[in-house]
């Protein structure tokens, strides 16, 4: 990496320390010109810190674990140089999130881990080195209302990183891209936060994004549905291992807030307020794309998102999204999708592109696609089973 491509590494870890450094000056003026506030909660009235995330197992942390994302989000895409052996730099990669999820790193500079996660993947030209055939090896195809530039298409490595700690984020962050040094060069980052969780089923909760609907709540939840649609079963390689679609988008908010509730639902097919479908049920009941008022219309529009993005319709599996809202560097949503067979994403994102009333309101600004390579352990480094 040169030297000057480092610049945003540096940038988060002032970032953090300023802010540190600034809480600090703020508790001590606080402490100086007013006596303790002897109302406030005592230490046994502090939240309990969010439990560790294994970094290791048959599945990298990130996808499934924790069953809710974490609040902040940080994706960082860079390349490797053209003579960079995949192999080493990801096992070192691997040792690191070790350390840092597990607290032990010193480039943590004393925060707290919580529930950081990590998740490594591959972009399609190391996936090529390794196998033309393998999951993974596509490139992701272009497609309509996309304003991509080249350098934020595409990438060889991913890292994804998670916590529920804003400031855990761009400091693991900071400590990747240091161990990688000048083998990898950044291309893009995004971050994000996830919005309010809302109750979905039992046991299953979604977020709601910027347009004020609830994100996610169709997808393989089960571990049944997630051995079909989700994790990559072979070959030996890649098992244990899925695929990730990234597509940042800016949203247009004013023009949607422009329209009447009912033709904001009439948008996505589903409430606004609790996501039941408009056909009725609970937000968990899949949409009844047959229902129809009694003059003969469809309950849900004929493009309403739900009915254009349907798996049963479209006729491929699920996706498990983890879609993040953003803010800069505009106003809009980081889609990030797992699935076992690109397929599920293409072939639903054509369908779409005929007539969906929802993509009118967004254009594309990056996009990539990753191998998220099988989890790893003491005996098998992260990318050994790729790269051998």
């Amino acid at each position: 990496m040169h030297r000057d491509d480092r610049h945003p590494s540096r940038r988060a870890f002032l970032d953090v320390t300023g802010a540190t450094v600034a809480a600090g000056l703020l508790t001590g003026c606080s402490s100086d010109s007013a006596p303790p506030d002897r109302s406030a909660p005592s230490a046994a009235a502090t939240p309990a810190p969010p439990a560790p995330v294994p970094a290791t197992g048959r599945h990298q942390a990130g996808i499934t674990l924790p069953r809710s994302g974490q609040r902040n989000l940080l994706a960082v895409v860079a390349d490797l140089g053209a003579d960079v052996a995949p192999g080493p730099l990801l096992a070192e990669l691997g040792e690191a999130v070790r350390a840092l999820t597990a607290g032990s790193d010193p480039r943590l500079l004393g925060l707290s881990p919580g529930d950081l996660t990590v998740t490594v993947g591959v972009g399609p030209r190391l996936v090529r080195t390794a196998g033309a055939d393998l999951p993974g090896a596509t490139d992701l195809p272009r497609f309509s209302r996309e304003r991509i530039a080249p350098r934020a298409r595409g990438g060889d490595l991913l890292l994804q990183i998670c916590a529920g700690d804003a400031l855990v984020v761009p400091v693991a962050a900071a400590a990747l891209l240091d161990q990688a040094g000048d083998r990898v060069r950044e291309r893009w980052r995004q971050s994000g936060r996830r919005g309010t969780e809302v109750p979905v089923a039992k046991d299953l909760t979604a977020p709601r994004n910027l347009l004020g609907f609830i994100d996610g709540i169709v997808g393989p939840h089960t571990p049944a549905e997630q051995e079909r649609d989700l994790w990559l079963a072979g070959p030996p390689e890649v098992a244990g291992g899925t695929l990730a679609v990234l597509r940042r988008m800016e949203l247009d908010l004013p023009r949607f807030a422009a329209l009447t509730v009912a033709d904001q639902e009439a948008v996505f097919g589903r409430r606004r307020s609790t996501g039941v479908p408009l056909s009725g049920g609970t937000a968990a009941s899949p949409p009844e794309l047959g229902a129809k008022t009694p003059d003969g219309r469809y309950l849900v529009p004929a493009d309403a998102h739900v009915r254009r993005a349907n798996p049963t319709v479209v006729g491929v599996g699920h996706m498990l999204r983890r879609s993040y809202s953003t803010d800069e560097p505009a106003p809009g949503l980081l889609f990030i999708s797992f699935q076992n067979a690109l397929r599920t994403f293409t072939a639903t994102l054509t369908r779409m592109d005929t007539s969906d009333a929802l993509l009118p309101f967004t254009t594309t600004t990056a996009g990539a696609s990753f191998l998220i390579l099988p989890g790893f352990d003491d005996q098998h480094p992260l990318g050994s089973t790729l790269f051998t």
